[in-house]
Order: structure tokens, then sequence, then C-alpha cells
């Protein structure tokens, strides 16, 4: 039996000022649509599938499917290698498990950067990395949250996308597996089962629907999950976070974390893998147990 996520809309605002942006969404973590942001960019007008292809269709990139990864595998192993081109022509021809994600425009279209402008948001943006995140009608992104804890501007273009955003505050119900930052893969935060999965009752997000030009705002250590609707891709622009105990988590997470995972997984295979999943599940029942009695 299926249900749904308790949910609200994220505001849609146009005409803040920097200050009333960090006063009602930066300041307390409050997740925002900006509906004018990029109204004046070039990049609102310009930026297609068939742009893509025209300026870096040549491009090899990789691709990565939504399976998880098994074995000794790399938790983020490419699928394959694609030129763009290609992979833009298999998205219209309807696949739609494939993505492309954290492609470096700085690194990779140089000449992508004159098509937009960093915003004067009252947040100091990580000019190194201009990220696009591309995919099919249909594509899913497993919930996760970002490793380095940056707050996120994701500026969207193409057809609609729809993010579900859950609070930090709720990851002990988010089934998270350990040693990773995303939560357990057979969890459907679309069709959520709630008799499996119990503490998905719980939960209390929001919802943001994505059309093209809107630029999201997504507060540090947020959970994400994203659909596409029809085919999209979307520019993310980084603020490294400010709060030391934050700053302090992100080196843990590169340095430790990750380095941990990958270790053991090279060591025990599929058996890590399946130890950190049986734990998942066990450490949020016991969070379940814990926050009915406190409902009570």
């Amino acid at each position: 039996m299926t249900h749904q996520i308790n949910t609200q809309p994220v505001p849609r605002c146009g005409n803040l000022t920097a200050d009333e942006f960090v006063r009602d969404y930066k300041n307390p973590l409050k997740p925002v649509v900006l509906t004018d942001l990029t109204r004046d960019w070039v990049a609102r007008d310009k930026w297609s599938l068939d742009y893509l292809k025209q300026i870096a269709g040549e491009q090899t990139v990789p691709v990565y499917s939504s399976l998880p990864a098994k074995g000794k595998q790399h938790q983020h192993a490419a699928e394959r290698h694609i030129k763009l081109g290609e992979y833009l022509n298999l998205l219209q021809a309807g696949e739609n498990d494939l993505r492309m994600f954290f492609y470096n425009l700085l690194e990779n279209v140089p000449s992508m950067l004159d098509d937009f402008e960093y915003p004067d948001l009252g947040m100091k943006f990580f000019r190194r990395l201009p990220v696009l995140f591309v995919g099919g009608r249909g594509a899913k992104v497993q919930m996760h949250y970002d490793i380095d804890l940056a707050n996120l501007l994701l500026c969207h273009f193409g057809g609609p996308k729809r993010v579900l955003l859950i609070p930090p505050e709720q990851t002990q119900l988010m089934y998270k597996v350990p040693y990773s930052f995303s939560a357990l893969h057979a969890v459907d935060f679309d069709e959520p089962d709630f008799n499996r999965y119990p503490a998905l009752q719980y939960l209390r997000g929001e919802v943001a629907e994505l059309q093209h030009g809107d630029a999201l705002y997504i507060p540090s250590g947020y959970w994400h999950f994203i659909e596409y609707q029809d085919i999209g891709f979307s520019m993310t622009l980084r603020s490294m976070p400010t709060r030391f105990q934050d700053r302090a988590t992100l080196l843990k997470n590169i340095f430790v974390t990750r380095t941990v995972e990958g270790l053991m997984r090279k060591i025990m295979g599929q058996r890590w893998n399946d130890r950190n999943e049986r734990l998942a599940v066990a450490r949020t029942n016991a969070a379940v147990a814990q926050h009915a009695s406190f409902s009570k």
C-alpha cells in the first residue's frame, strides 16, 4: 500500500532584495523558489538542448544509472562514457534512467560562464564549481544530501522538475545508509510504503515545482529527492557553509566517512553494502519507536 509524505509547497517569491533573502530564507535555513533571479540572464533565452549539443556535443561525458552500486563497485561509478550530443539524443528518444551530473562548466565549457551572473544574495559563491545536472522525462534522483553541506542555488532550465525537500533535523527518520549521504535505495519517496518503512509517515517536507528559469534555494544539509517531469537541466551554484560545526562535518565527510566507505567496500564487497542497508532500517525503526513514544 502506498501513501504520500506530508508536504507543503516551497514559497515562490520575486523581487526579493538581498537583505530580505538573508533575513527570511538564508539565516533561518528555509527553502524558496526565486522566480525572477534569472530574468536578465542570457541563459534564460539561450540555454536549451540544441544549444548544449552545439557548444559541447562532441565532449565525452560520464553518465550514471539510478541503480545502486553492487559488490566492490565504487559508490559513484559511471554507467558509461558517451558524447554529450549522443546522450541528449537518447533523452529525446525516451531514455529516462541515465543522468549526467556535476558537469563543471568552468573546466568543460567556459564560454557558458558569460551567459549568467553570480547573484547578490548575501551568499559567497564558490566560483570554481558552477555545475550542470541533466535528466530525461521520468528520471529520478535518489534522496540524498550534499557531502559538502553547501548552500545551493539550483537554477533550472528546460521542462518542469519536482524537488522534494526534507530538513536535516529529520535525518533520523530518513533510512539513511551508514557511511553514505543518501537514503536506502529501496525507499520510494514518490510513492512511500508506510507499512514497510513506517518512519516516512512522520516526515514533514516541502515540494518545489520548478519551471524554466526558476532558481531554488536549498539550505545546507537539506535532503532532496528530484523527479524530472520532462527533459531538463539545472546549474547549481554553491556557497560553502559558514558555521564552524558544518565546516568540521564537511571535512569529516570528505576525509573520514568517504575514505572508510571506499576502503570497506573494497575489502568486504557486497557484505559491506548489505550490512549498511540492514543498519539503515534498524536504526530508523529504533528512531520511529522513540518518536512515537514522545508523540503520545
